[in-house]
């Protein structure tokens, strides 16, 4: 599994583009409360735990 280290800077900021497969897209929900920013999160497939979990948020 991918490791992703990041170490306390002035601030982050930009575009990611993450390769898309159906397993990711919860991790990648998750990641996006790790900020007080607005995430966009384009193509997330429509799957019921996907649902789930936005509904949760």
């Amino acid at each position: 599994m991918a490791k992703f280290v990041i170490q306390q800077t002035n601030g982050l900021k930009g575009k990611v583009k993450m390769s898309g497969a159906k397993n990711s897209a919860l991790p990648i929900i998750a990641a996006s409360l790790l900020t007080e920013k607005q995430s966009v999160i384009k193509q997330v497939p429509s799957l019921n735990d996907v649902k789930i979990m936005c509904s949760l948020l």
